[in-house]
C-alpha cells in the first residue's frame, strides 16, 4: 500500500471493512469511487469511467457522482441488490494536517433504505435474520422505515422458512457467517434477496425495553442479532425502533407461497404486477399506512371468529352509515404516512416540510375522532390527536419551508428573541443599502449604478466603464475589475456589509440550531405517534372494506362450526370487477359431511378453474373481515388453503411443470387437515394419460379416505366420475355447456353430475386453428370412437376374459415355454396372480399398462 498517496491509501483501510459494498468516498463536492468499485459502478450506473494518478506504476480507474445528486444514484445501486456504504469527511479540512479523517458514516442496503424510489408507500421494506437452532429457525423482521419489529419461530424444514421469507417480501436477510452455502444460495435464488452477515448475538442494555415481550431465548438470539446488524450499519440511534411482536404462524390461515401465487392474492402471476389481484381489487385505502396494514391482513387472514366478527361489526357500521363514512375518508386523505415521518424523524433524515406534514395528518385527527364517536365505535380513545406538538409546530415553523434545512428561512417570527433580533438587523441593512444605492445614483448621476453581492468579495458598488469619470475621486476603492465594469466599496459600505453578514450568517445557524430542537421534542413522541398509526391504519382498511362490499354488493358471510360451505351465488371478485358486473354467472356452492370432495369436469374455457378460485377467495375475504361475492355466504373457518392451479416450471431448480405440480400436490397431501381447503385443477396432465389417470385418482382416495379436507377437483379425466360410486362424500359437478350448430357454447353454470361429453375440438376451434386440422381431428375422434364401440361390442364378460387370459397361459405349447426369458417370466407369474375380478376397469388399464412397460423395456 506503501505506493500509493496518502488519500488512495486512506480509501483502501476503509474500503478493507467494506468488501461487499459500493464505497461512496467523500471529495469535495462528489463522491468518488476507485478501483474495482469504479469499473462495477461506471457499468451500473451507466457514468463516465476516467482515471487519476495514485502514486502506483498505472492511473487507478476512477468515477464519481456529485454529491448533491448521489440520492438517486443509490437508489440505482439499491434497487439492484447493491449495498453503498457513505464515507464523510469528519473534520473541517481548514484544521486538519495531511489527509482529512474520513469514515463510513451509515451503511445502505436494500433492507434499510429509509427514502428513495424504492420504498413504495403502500408496501413494507423488510430485512430478515435467520438464526439456526437444533429444532428449528428463528426469523426476526424489522421495517426500520416503520420501526416494526417481529418475531417467529419454525420448525426444522427449510422450505418453510422459505415460504415465511417469500410471504413476509425479505429484501435482504441476514445470516451467521457459519450459514450453509446451499441455503445462502436457496435464499438468493428464490427470494431474489441481498445476504448480509452477523455474527454479534450479544445482548446491548438499549435493547431491554424492545425484547420486554420476548422470554424465549431463540426468539431473543434471532431478533438481537438483527438489532446488532442494524446499529452497527446505521450508526445511529433508533430510537423509533417498536417493541417486538411475536408472531403465532398458527393463530393465522396459512396460505403457501405457491396458493399465493396461483390465486393472485397480491399479484398476478402473469405480470407480476399489482393490477388484476385481490389486493388491487380491495385497496380502497386512503394512507400509505392503511395500504400496507390491508396487504399484510391478505397474507395472514384469521383463524380467530371472535377476531374476524369484531372487523364485521366495524365494517357494518361503516356500511350503514354512508356519509360519516365519507367524511372519514376525506380526511384520510389528508393524513400523511405517520409511521414513516416517525421513522425519519429518529433517524434524523427529516426536513421541515416533513414537519409541516406532520401538523396537517394531526390536525385531521380531532375530525376523524369526532366522526368516529358519532358511530360508536371503540377507537376513539385510541385516536391520540398529540395537540401540544401541533401547538409546537405550528408556532415554529413556517408555511412553505425550503427543502433544506440548513439554508434558513424555516422557522417563524416570533418564535425566537433571539433570531428576531438577527432578522431585525438583517432585513433593516438591506432596506440601507437600497436607500445606500438610490443616493449614490443621485450623488453620481449614474442611473446604471448597481449595489450587489457574491460570496467571494460580499457587497459592492458596480459602475459600468463608461461611467468611471463620473465617480468622485478618493471616495471608491476598487474591489474587482470586469470587463465591462468595476466594482468598488466605501467606508459605510464596508462597515454595514460586516453588520448584514454577520447577522445574516447568525440568523442562518441559530435556525438549524431552534430546528435540530424541535426534531428532539417531536422524537418524544414518537411512541404515540407509532400507536395513532396503528389505530388510523386499522380504520382505514375497515371503511376500505365498507366502501367495496357496498359498491360491490357484497354480504356479511356468517360462520359454522358443522364445516358447511354454503355459497349461493357467488362470484369470483376480480374476474366480476374486470367483467361487466352484469355479464358474470353467479353459481353456487354446497359442501357437508356428505360432500367434501367436489369433482369437477367439463371443457376448458368453461369456468373450472375460475369457480376453484372463487371459492377460495371468498373463504379468504371472509376471514380478514370483509364482505364476500355472493347473495349469501355460510362458511368454515379453514386453516390453510392449498392450491395446484395452472401450469408452470421452475427453470431457476431444473424442475419441470410435472415436477412442480407433484411438489405442490405433496405439500398440500403432507400438511392439509380435514379443516383444510384444497384446490387441484387437472392434476396429473402432465404425464401420459395412465400414469396422469392412475395418480389423480389415487391423490382422490387419498384426500377422501385419510384427510377429510374440503376438496374441489377438476379433471379431464372423465373415467374418474365413477369414483362416486365407491366414495361416499364424492360427489360429481360440472359446468355446462351445449352444442348448436356445432359450436360449443359455455353456460359457465356448475350442475349436479358429471359432464356429458369432451369439448376439446370445438375449443380448439374457437382458438381458430386451421380448418383443416379440425376436420381432421374430427376424423380421428370418430374412429377412436368406433374403435371402442366395437371393442366394447366384442368384449366378453368379466368371467370369461378372465379365464380365456388364464387358459392362454395353460395351452402354451412346450416350445414356446422354452423361448420366454426370465423376466418375461416374472410377468406372466404376476399376471397369474392378479383377480380380475377384484379390479374396476381403471385400475385393470393401468395394471396392463404397467406390465405393457416392464415387458417393452
Amino acid at each position: 500500500m506503501g505506493q500509493y498517496t496518502p488519500m488512495i491509501q486512506q480509501y483502501l483501510q476503509v474500503k478493507a471493512d467494506y468488501k461487499d459494498a459500493f464505497l461512496f468516498f467523500r471529495l469535495g463536492d462528489f463522491y468518488e469511487m476507485f478501483f474495482e468499485d469504479a469499473l462495477k459502478a461506471s457499468q451500473e450506473l451507466e457514468i463516465t469511467l476516467t482515471s487519476r494518478d495514485g502514486g502506483g506504476n498505472e492511473r487507478i480507474p476512477m468515477c464519481g457522482v456529485p454529491y448533491h445528486a448521489a440520492a438517486n444514484y443509490i437508489d440505482v445501486l439499491i434497487e439492484k441488490g447493491h449495498k453503498v456504504a457513505i464515507c464523510e469527511q469528519v473534520e473541517d479540512p481548514k484544521q486538519s494536517k495531511g489527509v482529512v479523517r474520513r469514515e463510513v458514516v451509515q451503511l445502505i442496503t436494500p433492507g434499510t433504505k429509509m427514502e428513495g424510489k424504492g420504498l413504495r408507500e403502500k408496501e413494507n421494506n423488510y430485512i430478515v435474520a435467520i438464526s439456526t437452532f437444533e429444532d428449528g429457525y428463528g426469523i426476526a423482521y424489522t421495517d426500520l422505515s416503520t420501526g416494526e419489529n417481529s418475531v417467529t419461530i419454525i420448525e426444522n424444514h427449510f422450505d418453510l422458512v422459505l415460504n415465511e421469507l417469500s410471504i413476509i417480501g425479505a429484501k435482504e436477510v441476514v445470516v451467521q457467517s457459519q450459514f450453509k452455502d446451499h441455503l445462502q444460495k436457496q435464499l438468493q435464488e428464490r427470494l431474489n434477496a441481498t445476504i448480509s452477515i452477523e455474527d454479534d448475538i450479544s445482548e446491548k442494555p438499549d435493547y431491554r425495553k424492545l425484547l420486554s415481550t420476548i422470554n424465549e431465548h431463540s426468539m431473543r438470539i434471532s431478533i438481537i442479532r438483527l438489532f446488532n446488524y442494524l446499529y452497527r450499519t446505521q450508526k445511529r440511534n433508533l430510537d423509533h425502533l417498536q417493541p417486538v411482536a411475536i408472531v403465532e404462524i398458527n393463530q393465522f390461515l396459512k396460505i403457501d407461497y405457491y396458493s399465493k401465487r396461483n390465486l393472485e392474492i397480491t399479484e398476478t402471476i402473469r405480470s407480476k404486477g399489482k393490477k388484476g389481484s385481490l389486493l388491487w381489487l380491495l385497496d380502497e385505502a386512503m394512507t400509505a399506512m392503511g395500504g400496507r396494514l390491508l396487504k399484510h391482513w391478505l397474507d395472514r387472514p384469521l383463524i380467530n371468529q371472535k377476531e374476524i366478527e369484531q372487523r364485521q361489526l366495524v365494517v357494518e357500521t361503516f356500511i350503514e352509515h354512508f356519509f360519516e363514512r365519507q367524511d372519514i375518508r376525506e380526511k384520510l386523505k389528508e393524513v400523511y404516512d405517520l409511521e414513516r415521518l416517525a421513522g425519519r424523524v429518529a433517524f434524523g433524515n427529516v426536513n421541515a416540510r416533513d414537519l409541516i406534514q406532520l401538523k396537517s395528518s394531526l390536525q385531521q385527527i380531532p375530525i376523524i375522532r369526532q366522526l368516529i364517536e358519532q358511530l360508536e365505535l371503540d377507537f376513539v380513545e385510541q385516536l391520540d390527536p398529540c395537540e401540544e406538538l401541533v401547538d409546537v409546530l405550528e408556532r415554529a415553523i413556517i408555511d412553505n419551508p425550503p427543502l433544506s434545512i440548513k439554508e434558513g428561512g424555516i422557522i417563524k417570527d416570533g418564535y425566537n428573541e433571539e433570531l428576531d433580533k438577527y432578522r431585525d438587523a438583517s432585513r433593516n441593512g438591506k432596506n440601507w443599502l437600497a436607500q445606500l444605492e438610490q443616493e449614490e445614483r443621485s450623488r453620481t448621476g449614474i442611473k446604471s449604478l448597481k449595489i450587489g453581492y457574491n460570496r467571494v468579495f460580499g457587497y459592492f458598488i458596480e459602475v459600468t466603464k463608461s461611467n468611471l469619470h463620473l465617480l468622485e475621486e478618493g471616495r471608491y476603492d476598487r474591489k474587482q475589475t470586469l470587463a465591462n465594469a468595476e466594482r468598488f466599496i466605501t467606508p459605510e459600505l464596508k462597515e454595514k456589509e460586516s453588520l448584514i453578514l454577520q447577522a445574516e450568517e447568525k440568523s442562518v445557524e441559530l435556525e438549524y440550531e431552534l430546528f435540530l430542537q424541535i426534531r428532539e421534542v417531536v422524537k418524544e413522541y414518537i411512541p404515540r405517534l407509532q400507536n395513532l398509526a396503528k389505530i388510523v391504519s386499522e380504520i382505514d382498511v375497515l371503511q376500505c372494506f365498507a366502501t367495496i362490499s357496498e359498491s360491490r354488493h357484497y354480504v356479511k358471510p356468517l360462520f359454522n362450526s358443522e364445516r358447511k360451505v354454503i355459497i349461493k351465488e357467488g362470484r369470483h371478485p376480480v374476474v366480476e370487477k374486470v367483467m361487466n358486473a352484469q355479464e358474470y354467472v353467479p353459481n353456487d356452492c354446497y359442501m357437508d359431511a356428505e360432500r367434501e370432495l367436489l369433482l369437477i369436469t367439463g371443457p376448458n374455457m368453461s369456468g373450472k378453474s375460475t369457480y376453484m378460485r372463487q371459492i377460495a377467495l371468498t373463504s379468504i375475504l371472509a376471514q380478514i373481515g370483509c364482505f364476500v361475492p355472493a347473495r349469501e355466504a355460510i362458511l368454515p373457518i379453514f386453516d390453510q388453503v392449498f392450491t395446484r392451479i395452472g401450469a408452470a416450471d421452475d427453470l431457476i431448480s431444473g424442475q419441470s411443470t410435472f415436477m412442480v405440480e407433484m411438489l405442490e400436490a405433496k405439500n398440500a397431501i403432507a400438511n392439509a387437515t380435514k379443516n383444510s381447503l384444497i384446490l387441484f385443477d387437472e392434476i396429473g396432465r402432465g404425464t401420459s394419460t395412465y400414469d396422469g389417470m392412475a395418480l389423480a385418482q389415487a391423490i382422490i382416495e387419498y384426500i377422501h379416505t385419510q384427510i377429510g379436507a374440503k376438496t374441489l377437483f377438476s379433471t379431464h379425466y372423465h373415467e374418474l366420475t365413477v369414483l362416486a360410486e365407491t366414495l361416499p362424500q364424492l360427489k360429481n359437478v360440472h359446468v355446462s355447456a351445449i352444442e348448436q350448430n356445432g359450436t360449443v357454447v359455455f353456460l359457465h353454470k356448475i350442475k349436479e353430475g358429471p359432464a356429458d361429453k369432451s369439448y376439446g375440438i370445438h375449443v380448439a376451434e374457437l382458438a381458430e386453428l386451421p380448418k383443416e386440422l379440425i376436420v381432421r381431428a374430427n376424423e380421428i375422434l370418430r374412429q377412436l370412437e368406433n374403435q371402442n364401440n366395437k371393442h366394447e361390442q366384442v368384449a366378453p364378460k368379466k368371467e370369461e376374459h378372465s379365464l380365456k387370459q388364464l387358459s392362454l397361459f395353460e395351452e402354451t405349447d412346450t416350445k414356446v415355454k422354452k423361448e420366454i426369458t426370465s423376466k418375461e417370466k416374472k410377468i406372466v407369474e404376476e399376471l397369474k396372480d392378479i383377480n380380475l375380478l377384484e379390479l374396476n376397469p381403471l385400475q385393470a388399464m393401468n395394471t396392463l399398462y404397467e406390465l405393457q412397460k416392464k415387458l417393452k423395456g
